[in-house]
């Protein structure tokens, strides 16, 4: 484990413009810089990085952060990892303490997979070309199918003998254990409790992803077995819907060719590779995936289809063309002769015939898609109009609405159907497919928020985190907390008493915010978000020890600038009312500098100390808190003055403490009407006692919305709002 101090030296060293420059062409606009973002594809640039924050954001695919966080989300590697590599880069030297048992086993048994599935890789390639077994079978069979010496080199193909448990067996004398070789796929364990090799008498393909790291295998069997491929199940370090196979191979060529050929099976792509088509990837078998999507987007934004000459195979396959066009992609198709596949294809013709041939045979793909429906129609009305309504949900996925315009044209023409209706049509259509994107990136939200315990869960940390869930999709103050919460992590550390060198008289946004909670009773309900509003009180008695350290270098500064004043004032020929003058002047330069100085400290304590914490939740949502997602209106703009700005922010921070509590009182509100509406009609008691209840919390309500505004704000109002 990296020690604490390194940590922060790290992260204080880490320059954000500097990390970035790396990756992206920065160009400065005013306080900032601006690039195209490496997260995705773009024309214009939305990409921002702030170097007084040290902190960068792309407004239109929302990722960005601190650097640690940014070479995290780039390199898709480990927050420890992330640190290493800033380390190196700023030439700061690491020494990890040694770990205790329970930290080494958490932080080793994702980097044991890893190790355990490259030695595995080799260890079937050795089998391949060093046993007579190997060489028999595995070799006849790849041979037989075509597959040259350079692809299985190049594919790190192997071979798993058809011996029980052998791998097993070796693999535990080497110190493998059992635990992650059943975790990673490679040890399975019969009815009878036996330890025995998955992969037996099989060609083994080894799943790289984009890094070159072996994350999973495919095992082809040659002896019968009724499961023609077996692959590794998802793990720790394997997500097959993120996975796709060939893209070590394939990325350099898709990012030089900026093109993406498409296919199915681990052969086929390997087919496609020995005659020069090197940037093929295929999906496997599976049904084609959002985070298959995007990791081909990483590399282009151009797509070409291969599909099989059998009809029925195609028409599975084709629905993967709306995922694809909802990205972005320029998507084009190829169908292949009757019976031919991309690896048998690959085989009859010369590298020259095969490029020549998918030139020449690539359509676009809703051209594609109307052609192999139509065919399967026969003029039927019936499977027409079926046929009609796919391609409208097809082009209701083109979000750019001149692309969308030529396809009606062009799919007028070929249906025989008039612009105007397809255009309605798809309108609909639109708004059906814009809800859908919404509701699918809520629920990515909420899962990468709260993801289950993975792969190992116990029952009881599932059925918590499933409550955790529901609360988070049912509380109507679950997004007035979280509100609340992202101004504390914006705002949290302004001053709003006096600054006195006295730590204990050293008032903050947040001390007045733990005080109104607590003098109302409240607690904050989610669970997580307490944890992190523990934190960051945690926090402040650090943060007034720093900020009073900052202020006595700040002064040191002030003097200075002071000094300097006097000296030009000194060289005017003024009267002594005029000297007067230009020293108040002066003094109250300084002041509003020193204000704007100090603020601006304590607006960027949080997101230093937090926007590159270890801990993936509280890092996210600091993150995400100090984003400008929208430009601020002329009303915290219009104004420099440094006190007007903070009695700005500080209303803007109760007002999210003010709508929290008249959330509060609404729920209770309205458990009192349910009771109320429930209740016996005899129980004349209990009808009074609830009636005074309700009036006085009514009486709260209404003085509640005084200070949100002279208006009642609805949580569930917000909700909806938030859910659209």
């Amino acid at each position: 484990m990296i020690d604490p101090a390194t940590v922060q030296k790290i992260k204080d060293t880490a320059d954000i413009v500097d990390v970035v420059s790396d990756y992206v062409h920065l160009v400065r606009r005013g306080a900032n810089y601006m690039g195209l973002c490496p997260f995705h594809n773009e024309r214009t640039p939305s990409f921002s990085v702030n170097k007084s924050r040290n902190f960068c954001y792309c407004f239109s695919c929302h990722k960005g952060g601190s650097p640690v966080n940014f070479i995290m989300e780039k390199e898709g590697i480990s927050y420890h990892d992330a640190l290493l590599q800033l380390a190196a880069k700023y030439g700061i030297e690491v020494e990890e303490r040694e770990l205790s048992d329970e930290e080494r086993e958490a932080q080793s048994r994702r980097e044991g997979m890893f190790v355990a599935n490259e030695w595995a890789k080799n260890y079937f390639i050795e089998n391949l070309y060093d046993t007579g077994e190997g060489r028999e079978i595995g070799i006849s069979y790849l041979y037989g199918r075509k597959v040259t010496p350079e692809a299985i080199k190049a594919f790190q193909l192997g071979y798993s003998l058809d011996k029980g448990a052998d791998f097993t067996q070796a693999a535990l004398k080497k110190g493998f254990s059992l635990d992650v070789l059943k975790a990673i796929g490679l040890t399975g364990t019969s009815k009878e409790g036996h330890d025995y090799d998955r992969f037996r008498g099989r060609v083994m393909f080894p799943v790289l992803n984009s890094a070159g790291k072996t994350v999973a295998f495919g095992g082809r069997d040659l002896k019968g077995s009724p499961a023609k491929y077996i692959n590794s199940p998802e793990s720790q370090i394997y997500n097959k819907s993120k996975e796709l196979y060939g893209i070590f191979q394939a990325k350099g060529e898709m990012v030089r060719q900026d093109k993406c050929y498409l296919v199915e099976g681990y052969l086929d792509v390997i087919g496609m590779w020995q005659s020069g088509i090197k940037n093929t990837v295929a999906s496997s078998g599976t049904a084609l995936t959002d985070g298959q999507i995007a990791l081909i987007h990483r590399f282009t934004q151009n797509v070409t289809l291969i599909y099989d000459g059998d009809s029925a195979g195609m028409k599975a396959s084709i629905r993967g063309i709306d995922m694809l066009l909802s990205h972005n992609l320029n998507v084009k198709a190829v169908k292949l002769p009757d019976g031919e596949d991309p690896d048998s294809i690959s085989s009859k013709l010369t590298p020259e015939e095969l490029k020549d041939f998918l030139l020449k045979n690539e359509t676009d793909v809703i051209r594609f898609k109307i052609n192999v429906l139509l065919a399967d129609a026969n003029n039927d009305p019936q499977k027409k109009w079926l046929v009609v309504r796919s391609i409208v949900e097809s082009l209701a996925h083109i979000s750019d609405k001149i692309k969308r315009d030529i396809y009606i044209q062009e799919c007028s023409n070929l249906l025989e159907i008039k612009e105007s209706v397809l255009s309605r049509e798809i309108a609909k259509a639109r708004v059906n497919v814009i809800e859908q994107e919404k509701l699918k990136r809520r629920t990515q939200e909420i899962e990468r928020d709260f993801p289950l315990p993975s792969p190992y869960p116990v029952e009881e940390e599932r059925i918590v985190v499933e409550k955790t869930t529901a609360f988070y999709q049912d509380s109507p103050l679950y997004f007035l907390e979280e509100k609340l919460l992202k101004d504390c992590l914006k705002y949290g550390f302004f001053i709003i008493s006096d600054f006195n060198d006295n730590a204990e008289e050293i008032k903050t946004i947040l001390d007045f915010i733990n005080e109104e909670l607590s003098i109302d009773g409240i607690t904050i309900s989610h669970p997580e978000y307490l944890r992190i509003f523990n934190e960051l009180s945690n926090l402040l008695p650090l943060f007034k020890k720093d900020v009073i350290e900052f202020r006595k270098n700040l002064e040191k500064i002030i003097n200075q600038k002071r000094n300097e004043g006097f000296e030009e004032i000194a060289t005017k020929s003024l009267s002594i009312n005029e000297i007067k003058k230009e020293e108040d002047n002066l003094e109250s330069r300084l002041d509003n500098f020193a204000r704007a100085q100090t603020d601006e400290f304590c607006k960027n304590y949080i997101i230093d100390k937090f926007g590159s914490h270890e801990d993936d939740l509280i890092r996210k949502i600091t993150n995400d808190s100090v984003v400008e997602k929208h430009r601020l209106s002329s009303f915290f703009t219009k104004n420099k003055d440094p006190e007007d700005s903070r009695r700005k922010v500080i209303d803007l921070v109760l007002s999210s403490l003010n709508i929290l509590k008249n959330g509060i009182i609404d729920e209770e509100l309205k458990k009192l009407m349910n009771e109320l509406k429930n209740l016996d009609s005899g129980n004349t008691d209990k009808e009074k006692e609830l009636h005074q209840r309700i009036g006085m919390i009514l009486q709260l309500r209404s003085r509640m919305a005084k200070d949100i505004g002279d208006r009642i704000i609805d949580p569930n109002s917000v909700v909806t709002k938030r859910n659209n």
